[in-house]
């Protein structure tokens, strides 16, 4: 139908512009919509739903920018599984010698820190007077075998605050090993 209203796109800026004669001219020949607008009775249920899809949009953007790296750097893990089987909140590549090369925005989030500061840094700096000496161990000897691994530690935010963190650590390799991506999640002691 050439002049119903949901088929309009762009009308209000249209009908702004007439003068009050050619707007009653124009009105006459306009049918009213067919739907209703129904008042938002609920604002945190549409916000909830928002906050989902905007949080998929962002996984999809950390996903893809990883894709994006493995093609530059050849990686031959399979880093669309890698994502599909791990729950995280924050992102960390690092290179060999596990020096930051990037976080994600979850990374700040979780550990009060900014992409900026944390940037050629290495993960260690995390640590603070609650990490374990054995976890510490633990983590170096297991990346030193160049393996995948998880492993709980207590890492401590900007302002101080501990918080247990449950890391999964991948090396990412080519020919051999290039970089580290870990997925960091905090968890209840």
């Amino acid at each position: 139908m050439k002049n119903n209203l949901t088929d309009m796109m762009g009308l209000d800026l249209y009908l702004s512009q007439l003068t009050d004669k050619k707007y009653q001219k124009t009105k006459a020949a306009l049918k009213s919509a067919s739907t209703t607008a129904m008042p938002l009775l609920s604002w945190d249920m549409c916000m909830q739903g928002r906050s989902k899809q905007l949080e998929a949009a962002r996984r999809r953007m950390e996903r893809d920018y990883m894709f994006k790296q493995a093609k530059k750097f050849k990686w031959r893990n399979d880093i669309k599984q890698v994502f599909s089987e791990t729950a995280y909140e924050a992102l960390i590549l690092t290179d060999a010698k596990q020096h930051i090369l990037w976080v994600n925005d979850g990374f700040t989030t979780m550990t009060g820190y900014s992409k900026e500061f944390a940037l050629h840094k290495k993960p260690a700096f995390l640590q603070g007077k609650l990490t374990t000496a054995d976890s510490k161990e633990n983590i170096r000897q297991k990346l030193k075998l160049q393996q995948p691994f998880q492993e709980v530690i207590i890492n401590h935010k900007k302002d101080g605050e501990p918080y247990t963190c449950e890391v999964k650590i991948i090396p990412l390799y080519a020919e051999k090993t290039t970089h580290f991506i870990a997925f960091e999640r905090q968890v209840s002691s």
